[in-house]
């Protein structure tokens, strides 16, 4: 059993609520974008990992393809300033402006969204309906290095498995890349 399955948000359970500050100096509020959007997917990064790197693009991408259809994704970071002066609120806003992120950009200061969530890694992805319970929780998909060479598109499938009122078939895979760096 994993962290998630352990200690955060278990899959078909309500995701917690939160109200964070965003690269783009508005509150971003979780509520809100479940009364908006039929699927959210928040996605824990770090502005210095490397796995979370490799994805950025494939996260904005994800972000442009179902944008129309009713999904937002949420970037948050979780990682102590402290432990991890790259993951300072600063250090956000510019990694946001310098991969020209087309997604909100939070950050849990006090790592209480993170620890609910049951986050451990960055990147991990974790997958909410328009009730807002958890229905996918790993992997973005199966190649961190190599993008075309993706077989399996976790996140991709899931995301569009609830676009068509199906059940994830795939609900947990066991997330790859930097540990969050708890206080």
């Amino acid at each position: 059993m994993n962290l998630t399955e352990t200690n955060g948000t278990v899959i078909d359970n309500y995701a917690p609520d939160f109200e964070l500050p965003g690269v783009d100096d508005e509150v971003h509020h979780l509520a809100r974008y479940l009364e908006n959007f039929q699927v959210v997917c928040v996605i824990f990064l770090s502005n210095q990992c490397p796995e979370v790197n490799s994805y950025v693009e494939r996260i904005k991408q994800l972000q442009k393809d179902f944008q129309d259809q009713g999904v937002i994704i949420i970037g948050m970071n979780a990682n102590d300033a402290i432990i991890s002066p790259a993951d300072s609120f600063e250090k956000m806003k510019e990694f946001a402006t310098n991969n020209e992120i087309n997604f909100p950009y939070v950050r849990d200061m006090t790592q209480d969204v993170a620890i609910s969530f049951g986050a451990e890694k960055t990147p991990q992805a974790f997958l909410l309906d328009r009730e807002g319970k958890l229905r996918y929780c790993g992997l973005i998909d199966d190649n961190v290095n190599q993008p075309e060479a993706v077989e399996v598109a976790y996140l991709r499938q899931a995301i569009a498995q609830l676009l068509e009122g199906e059940v994830v078939t795939l609900s947990t895979t066991e997330p790859i890349g930097c540990s969050i760096k708890w206080r």
